[in-house]
This record gives structure tokens, sequence and C-alpha cells, in this order.
């Protein structure tokens, strides 16, 4: 008997109609870059119309996203040198620029979920994610602080901690703390399989976070590895995550896709700031078709199993949608 496939794909609206994978804003995440100040708007350079924006204006900008049907925001700080050291001293500043600036957003935004980055790089003297000794990023300790930081940032109004260190036992630490504050409702989104990744440099100029020496692979990922992202996924699981997160995702849909057969939560992927500024490269030469090239990517990280998707594209691909 002949089989005619195409007819599932003769028009715009059977194409619609049928479509396995339907990308919705509420699917994403918007990352922001704060700064202190006010009416401050810095484009990042290598992050061609990404910005770093002082707290009055990230809450308009999120208005805005709000508006086009964007829930949810990650919080990443820009640090003065000048308060950075090497034991997270300011992370634990309750009227700090994270904690104020959570507390600006939920006021002006009280719906939009606020997810606040917890990592000690954006506040270290050395650029790493824990606190070092020697030539170490020591584990333990690191976590202490980690799990202090949370507290904050709950106290602050953060409905979601995000983790992104990958320190040893930090979700349980995490969990344990938030309970002991009475901070039971607020939740943690784990980045349960981050991969050393050289997609991240553009991050790091946003926030004039690279590692002052060294790298990052004693903490983050192996990229040859894959059964090691399930046991990572798992164990913080077991440590009381509620969202599990795999970063990068582009390049990592197939550890996405084995994340989402294992665990029974949400499973978030970072799209992250080198999958960016690539799209954005190639389209300004030519290469490929911008809005197109979003669309597909972000559609195919989604088919790959991603519930969540933090993305610099975020609101263009809201607007893209509501069209």
């Amino acid at each position: 008997m002949m089989r005619r496939n195409r007819i599932l794909r003769q028009s715009a609206s059977i194409r619609e109609m049928v479509s396995e994978t339907v990308l919705k804003p509420s699917d994403f995440i918007v990352p922001v870059f704060i700064v202190e100040g006010k009416g401050v708007k810095e484009e990042i350079s290598s992050m061609p119309g990404y910005y770093r924006y002082s707290t009055d204006l990230v809450v308009e900008e999120l208005r805005s996203c709000w508006n086009a049907g964007i829930r949810s925001t990650l919080i990443f700080v820009k640090v003065a040198d000048d308060l950075k050291d090497n034991t997270g001293k300011e992370a634990l500043n309750d009227n700090g620029l994270m904690q104020n600036a959570v507390r600006a957003i939920k006021k002006a935004l009280p719906d939009m979920i606020v997810m606040t980055d917890v990592a000690l790089d954006p506040f270290s003297i050395y650029g790493h994610d824990g606190i070092v000794e020697g030539q170490e990023i020591v584990n333990d300790k690191t976590v202490e602080v980690l799990a202090k930081m949370s507290v904050s940032h709950a106290r602050a109004g953060a409905d979601f901690v995000a983790p992104s260190d990958m320190m040893d036992g930090r979700i349980g630490a995490i969990r344990v703390a938030l309970e002991e504050a009475g901070f039971t409702k607020t939740g943690i989104m784990s980045y349960a399989a981050k991969y050393a990744s050289c997609l991240y440099g553009p991050f790091r100029d946003a926030l004039d976070s690279a590692p002052g020496f060294g790298d990052k692979k004693t903490y983050q990922m192996n990229p040859a590895n894959r059964v090691e992202a399930i046991k990572e996924a798992l164990m913080d699981v077991e440590e009381g995550a509620d969202i599990i997160m795999v970063k990068p995702a582009h390049a990592y849909l197939d550890i996405i896709r084995e994340v989402k057969n294992e665990v029974q939560l949400p499973v978030s992927a970072y799209h992250v700031s080198g999958e960016y500024s690539m799209i954005k490269a190639a389209a300004k030469a030519g290469y490929l078709d911008e809005e197109r090239a979003i669309m597909e990517i972000l559609t195919g990280i989604k088919r790959a199993g991603a519930d969540l998707i933090a993305t610099y594209f975020a609101r263009q691909a809201a607007e893209i949608i509501n069209r």
C-alpha cells in the first residue's frame, strides 16, 4: 500500500496541526546581567545586542519580557573589583547587588519567577567558582559559603536558587540550609551536568569572571563523558534539587535526552553565550537567517527533552512566536 507522508507536510496549517514540538514563551528563562548604578545599559562587545543593566533598567527589560509571555529570569551580577576576595564575603551581603536586584524585581513584577546564580566566581579575586587554597579550588569550605549565599538570596525573595559551581554535595547542603532557615518554598535549579566548555567565553566577558589561573576542569565535567552526567543528575535529585540543568545545550542534545529519560523532574538546558554569539556572527556575515536559526535550534533543544530553556534569545524568540 502506498503511504503518502507528504500529506502531513503540504500546508502551514497542517504542519502546525501535527507539530510534535511546540515552543512557547513560557518555556524560556531570560538571563540578565546586572551592574551597580542607575540608568546604566552597556552592550557586551562579545554578545552583540545583549546588555548589562543597572537594577532600575533591568526591571523595565524584564517587564517587556513578561509582556511577551516570558515568566522566569536568571540573575547574574557584575561585582566591583574592590568587593572581590577569596572568601565570598560580598556574596553573603544581604544588601548586596544580587539581593537588592531580587527585591526590586519582585516588587515590580511579583509573579516573575526569579532565579539567582549561586557561585563564587563573580565575587572571587581568582575568578573561580569556589574558595582557593594554593592552586586548588577546595570543595567543602566552598559548599558552606554557597549554602549561606542561597539563604541570603531566599531572604531577599528569590523563588529558585541556581547553583552553577559544580561542587560535590552542594545541593544537599543548600536544601538543608534553606529548610533550617524556614525557606521551605524556595526551589533549587541545579546545574547538574555543567561541562567544561569553550562556549562560556562571552559570559565571562560580561561579568569579568574569567579564571585568573588554570581552568575549571577539576570541577566542571569532561565534554567526552555521558554516563557521568546521568550520575550527577541522579545524585542531585536525591539531594533535593527541583529542576535539573544541562549546560551547554546545543552541543549536548544527547545529554539532555539521557537526563530527561532518567529523572522525574523538569529538565532545563542553558543555551550559552558562545552559542548565542556564534549565531549572531554567522547571521551578520550573511551565512544564515538569524530568526530561522534561533527557532530551529531552540526547537531542537526542546525536542531533545528540555522543559525549560535558558537562552539569550528568550525575548527575541518570544517576539517571533507572538507574531
